[in-house]
């Protein structure tokens, strides 16, 4: 049962959709005055079907039926002072009206009555089933979470459990070569002073007769110290941190310092050192882009010691020797640039390698060019097939941890990872010989 019948008023008698007549067309309805035709219904009866609710003459407006002789503005006329004839002439073209304004109301409850069935319809009958759907969405999408975050903690586990045994096995063999090589060189020492005591007792209480005859024994002693051999440092003394090396922790550990908030890992923007800057390039009023000038558009610049004369790089004015940092840079469509970090102790004049990026031992660089990417230091290049052409990069240095890494941070792979002990402070440094490169917010 719907809601209007059971409020006690059938639908069926009076809705246009029984009908087969629009419910705005009341002027097909209602051709004539308020006075109902024999034989159809009036407004109030309509209004009455439609909602169930009677209206009585009181109610509509309508005369009395003791009374249909009277003009129905008989009273109101003479109030105002006007003739009754006056009033009875204006009745039927008030009536009128009042019957439009009438069927106006009559279909306006009507769309009203609609539309609150259409409303019950939607919450009996859409949202149980969406409601129902979401419960079972959400239940299924915290199973997932939680059963992928166990998967990720076991992993984790597991990889921790193994590296750790890994760095234990390193550390045992490094010891047992150190208390090997301690024990043997202590030997070697004790063969060593045993024979130098007795050369020195041969040469201070034999005499020259008696030392002539002991030539051979001189011999044989000389002969077992030089079998001693000289000491040299090896690898096998060495601690070997990639013993702690993981593909899987360093994507994680790359991951979660990408992912970390701002504030956290950098508190402050950096910006290029305008001092550093090329004339090769122009620096943005924020100090954050670099754009490759072509030979007629550039200026001279004021001289600086700090400033790259012969190749296009920049450096940033911060600096970091502790803790892990992390930058972005918008590397867009340039055919040509380089990005990573550098010693200050970097050249700066001069077309020689030591002042290009990548080329020497101060300076780490992920460098494009001629559509190829490649890790450079120390002047070797190591390819990087990459499968699609990054337009943003991240660049994560962990200075105490000695590890610089290159991200895509839309996918979040790993393009390269360097090791490697660091000894001085560190700027972020770029080239571009193409285009521009832009510093983002993290």
């Amino acid at each position: 049962m719907s809601t209007a019948e059971a409020r006690g008023g059938p639908l069926t008698a009076v809705s246009p959709l029984d009908s087969g007549t629009p419910a705005g067309d009341s002027a097909h309805r209602h051709p004539g005055p308020s006075t109902p035709t024999a034989g159809a219904p009036s407004a109030a009866t309509r209004l009455n079907g439609a909602n169930g609710v009677k209206i009585g003459a009181a109610e509509t407006g309508t005369r009395s039926p003791d009374r249909a002789g009277e003009p129905a503005l008989k009273g109101a006329g003479a109030r105002e002072g006007e003739p009754g004839r006056r009033g009875a002439e204006q009745g039927p073209e008030l009536a009128q009206r009042a019957g439009a304004v009438r069927n106006q109301l009559v279909d306006t409850c009507e769309k009203l009555q609609l539309k609150a069935l259409r409303i019950e319809r939607f919450v009996n009958n859409v949202l149980p089933p969406h409601e129902l759907d979401l419960q079972g969405g959400a239940s299924r999408a915290r199973d997932a979470v939680l059963r992928r975050l166990a998967a990720v903690r076991e992993a984790c586990d597991e990889e921790e459990q193994r590296l750790l045994e890994a760095v234990q096995r390193e550390e045992e063999r490094v010891q047992h070569s150190l208390l090997t090589q301690r024990a043997h060189w202590a030997q070697a020492l004790g063969s060593l002073s045993a024979v130098r005591a007795q050369l020195v007792r041969l040469l201070t209480e034999t005499e020259d007769r008696q030392l002539l005859d002991c030539s051979q024994e001189i011999s044989d002693r000389v002969e077992v110290a030089e079998g001693v051999g000289e000491p040299q440092d090896s690898e096998h003394l060495t601690f070997n941190p990639r013993s702690s090396q993981s593909s899987l922790l360093l994507n994680l550990w790359a991951n979660a310092v990408l992912l970390c908030r701002s504030g956290q890992c950098d508190p402050e923007p950096l910006s290029f050192d305008e001092r550093t800057v090329s004339p090769l390039l122009s620096l943005s009023d924020d100090g954050r882009t670099l754009t490759f000038l072509p030979r007629r558009a550039r200026q001279p610049q004021q001289y600086s010691p700090l400033r790259f004369d012969r190749w296009p790089n920049a450096l940033c004015g911060r600096s970091f020797s502790s803790g892990t940092h992390r930058w972005l840079l918008e590397v867009g469509r340039s055919a040509a640039f380089k990005v990573g970090v550098s010693y200050g102790s970097l050249e700066r004049k001069g077309p020689g390698n030591g002042a290009r990026l990548g080329y020497n031992a101060h300076s780490w660089v992920l460098s494009h060019f001629d559509g190829e990417f490649c890790f450079l230091h120390a002047g070797r290049a190591e390819p990087l097939p990459l499968l699609r052409r990054p337009r943003r990069l991240c660049v994560l240095l962990d200075w105490g941890g000695g590890a610089l890494v290159f991200l895509e941070p839309d996918s979040g792979a790993v393009l390269h990872a360097h090791h490697q002990v660091f000894t001085a402070a560190l700027h972020p440094a770029c080239a571009v010989a193409n285009e521009s490169i832009s510093l983002l917010d993290s």
